[in-house]
C-alpha cells in the first residue's frame, strides 16, 4: 500500500491508519510511500522529508514551484514503479491530487483512495465532479461531506468520522480544570495561526486586539499555545505587545490550556472544530497576503469560513476576515464571548450538539477508515474479477 501524506495533520491520519490496517492484516500488508514523523513511527521510510512542502499561500507556493512540481513527478513515479494494491492520498489536495492524476493517468488499474476530502462545500465545487476521473473513493473526516459529494457528482464518499472526537478526554475540563475556566480572571487562548506566515499576518492585530480590551478595563489571562517549531516565530511578534501571554510549547500544555479557557481568540480554521469540541466559545479572524485574499474571496462560495460552524450548520461563531478584521471590531465580539453574554450562551448551546453530529457509534474513526479501505479494495478487486 502506498500512502502520501505531506502535512502534520495528514501524517497523524496516515500513522492511524496504517496501525489499524496491520491490526487487520498483520504481515501480509507492506508501506511505501512519503509522510512525516508519526508515519515513520509506525514503519514508514519517506521518500521525502515533508518538511519540504511545509509552505501556506499563493505567493510562498509560486516561490517554491519548480521544486513542488519536481516532487509531483518523483512520488507519480515512485507509485507506479511500486504499482500497489492501492494508493491512498491523504488531505494537501494541491500536492496529492496532482501525484493522482499522473497515477490514474498512466495505470488506471490502481485504485485510488483520498482521505480527508477537498473544502470543495467552500470553494471551486466543480473539483468534485472532475475528482471522479481520477479518486475511487473518498473518507470524509466532516459529517456533511458525502451528502455534499453526491449533490456535486463527486465520487463515492464515506463519513469515517474526525481524528479529534478520539482526544476529547484532552480536550475537556475535569472538575477542578473547571472550577478555573469558571474562575477569575478568565483564561483567554490567543491562538494567531499553526504556520509561519499565519502568525506574520496576525501578530499585530491580535497584539492591537488584547491591548484595547485590557485597557478597556476587561481584567483576564491571556495563554498562547504554540508549537516547538513555531515558538521563536512567536517570541519576536510578542515583543511589541503592551499586553504579554504566558506561552505554552507543545500539544500536550496546548490540551491544557484548552481545558481551563473561558474563551478562545483564534485565526480561523481546523482549531475552531478543537475549540468547539473542547467547549470554548471563540472570536475567529483572519487575514491573508493581498494575492490571496483576492483569489479566495472570489472563489468562497459557502456561508461561513468557520468550519465549527459548517459542522454544526449555524453561524454561531462571528469571523472578522481581512478588512474586518481590525482591533475595533474585534474588541466588542471579545468582551461578549468572555462574559455571560447571548453570544457565548448560543455557541454553548450549538457545542452541546457537536458530539451527536460529529459520531461515529462505536468505531473510532481511524478504525472506520481502515474498514472502509479494506472494503473499496474488496469492491474494486470483485469488479474486475467479474469483468
Amino acid at each position: 500500500m502506498f500512502l502520501i501524506a505531506t502535512e502534520e495533520s495528514g501524517d497523524r491520519l496516515g500513522a492511524s491508519l496504517m496501525r489499524e490496517l496491520r491490526a487487520r492484516l498483520g504481515e501480509g500488508v507492506r508501506f511505501e510511500g512519503v509522510g512525516g514523523r508519526a508515519m515513520a513511527e509506525a514503519g514508514l521510510a519517506s521518500r521525502f522529508p515533508i518538511e519540504e512542502l511545509s509552505i501556506i499561500g499563493f505567493a510562498a507556493v509560486a516561490k517554491q514551484l519548480r521544486s513542488i512540481l519536481r516532487r509531483i513527478r518523483e512520488t507519480a513515479d515512485a507509485v507506479l514503479a511500486a504499482s500497489p494494491d492501492m494508493l491512498v492520498i491523504i488531505d494537501s489536495p494541491d500536492f496529492t491530487h496532482r501525484v493522482a492524476k499522473r497515477v490514474r493517468a498512466r495505470n488506471p488499474a490502481i485504485p485510488i483512495v483520498d482521505y480527508v476530502s477537498p473544502s470543495v462545500w467552500a470553494w471551486r465545487p466543480g473539483r468534485a465532479r472532475a475528482m471522479r476521473g481520477y479518486i475511487d473513493h473518498v473518507l470524509a473526516i466532516l459529517p456533511f461531506e458525502p451528502q455534499t459529494h453526491r449533490q456535486l457528482g463527486g465520487p463515492a464518499c464515506t463519513f469515517v468520522g474526525h481524528p479529534l472526537t478520539e482526544q476529547l478526554a484532552t480536550l475537556r475540563p475535569d472538575v477542578v480544570e473547571q472550577q478555573r475556566r469558571d474562575a477569575a480572571p478568565p483564561v483567554l487562548l490567543v491562538l494567531p495561526g499553526s504556520r509561519r506566515s499565519e502568525i506574520n499576518h496576525h501578530m499585530a492585530v491580535f497584539g492591537e486586539t488584547l491591548a484595547q480590551l485590557q485597557a478597556q478595563g476587561l481584567h483576564f489571562e491571556a495563554v498562547l499555545p504554540t508549537m516547538p517549531h513555531l515558538e521563536d516565530a512567536v517570541r519576536r511578534g510578542l515583543e511589541s505587545w503592551q499586553v504579554r501571554p504566558r506561552v505554552v510549547v507543545g500539544e500536550h500544555e496546548k490540551r491544557a490550556a484548552f481545558r481551563i479557557a473561558r474563551a478562545a481568540f483564534a485565526k480561523s480554521g481546523t482549531v475552531t472544530l478543537e475549540l468547539a469540541l473542547a467547549q470554548v466559545p471563540m472570536v475567529t479572524a483572519y487575514r491573508a497576503g493581498a494575492v490571496e485574499a483576492w483569489i479566495v474571496r472570489r472563489r468562497i462560495t459557502s456561508s461561513s469560513v468557520i468550519l465549527a460552524n459548517l459542522v454544526i450548520g449555524e453561524n454561531v461563531i462571528p469571523e472578522f476576515i481581512q478588512e474586518d478584521c481590525t482591533a475595533a471590531k474585534l474588541v466588542p465580539a471579545l468582551r461578549d464571548v468572555l462574559a455571560d453574554s447571548p453570544l457565548r450562551r448560543r455557541q454553548q448551546d450549538a457545542f452541546a450538539r457537536i458530539d451527536a453530529i460529529m459520531s461515529t457509534g462505536d468505531l473510532a474513526p481511524s478504525a472506520r477508515a481502515a474498514d472502509t479501505v479494506l472494503g473499496v479494495l474488496r469492491d474494486l478487486g470483485n469488479r474486475v474479477s467479474a469483468a
